[in-house]
């Protein structure tokens, strides 16, 4: 079996979810094969030079479910993309990128986030244009850790006003992206999160059927996606 999860958004603040979390590994993700995180697996990350107490026990835990066997995959999200290669090697995962085409228990899928999806939201795709430059990521990382704090904090209300602002299209994959990025992948299934709204949206590419399989976020409740050779089945569950 193999589980995906995405948007935990993790952080100190929200206990329940961390606890949540942390059972999920000792129980669910223990005995899995491999685990993917799709992206915004913390609220916030402004470097690996700056993890926190927190983040490193997030960090020990996944590398103990990681020695016991399980296979662990890590995606950037638009929280938490200057996630490096030190968090990895300490949490025992591989960094993955966005988009990815990996075959799940038989079934070729292709991995994201989401975000870039979203290509109606143009001040979003501007924004997230600039960030992931590789000279604005190395500037970004050598800022001193005080601007970088002040800048997270910026970025996160802005992001959130501006969210409640804009109408749900707007914030919702563009639904032609879908079938374009299916046929240039070459695979019938997406999996992606980014959007907090949990389906299962079937479609046709090239007269053939197809599969958009969006993950929930943890919130009020958590949420995963089991695959096997049966097939993908997502459920909720409490956090507590």
């Amino acid at each position: 079996m193999i589980l995906l999860i995405s948007d935990l958004h993790l952080e100190e603040e929200r206990p329940d979810i961390t606890r949540a979390f942390l059972r999920f590994l000792q129980t669910r993700a223990s005995q899995a094969e491999a685990l993917y995180i799709l992206g915004d697996f913390f609220e916030a990350w402004i470097g690996d030079d700056a993890m926190t107490p927190y983040q490193r026990t997030i960090a020990q835990a996944l590398r103990q479910v990681a020695d016991g066997g399980t296979r662990i995959f890590l995606m950037h999200g638009n929280r938490d993309f200057m996630i490096g290669t030190r968090f990895c090697r300490e949490a025992g995962c591989t960094l993955l990128a966005d988009p990815s085409r990996v075959v799940l228990a038989g079934h070729p899928v292709v991995l994201m986030h989401g975000d870039s999806l979203c290509t109606r939201d143009e001040a979003y795709m501007r924004m997230r244009r600039i960030l992931r430059n590789p000279v604005v990521l190395w500037i970004l990382r050598h800022l001193p850790l005080a601007t970088r704090h002040k800048l997270a904090r910026k970025l996160r209300s802005e992001s959130r006003m501006q969210t409640r602002q804009k109408a749900a299209e707007i914030t919702d994959v563009t639904p032609e992206e879908i079938p374009r990025l299916l046929a240039e992948q070459g695979v019938p299934t997406l999996i992606h999160g980014h959007t907090h709204r949990p389906a299962v949206h079937e479609l046709q590419v090239g007269g053939l059927p197809a599969q958009r399989i969006v993950l929930g976020d943890w919130d009020r409740q958590g949420w995963a996606l089991e695959v096997d050779e049966q097939g993908f089945r997502q459920a909720p569950f409490a956090l507590d």
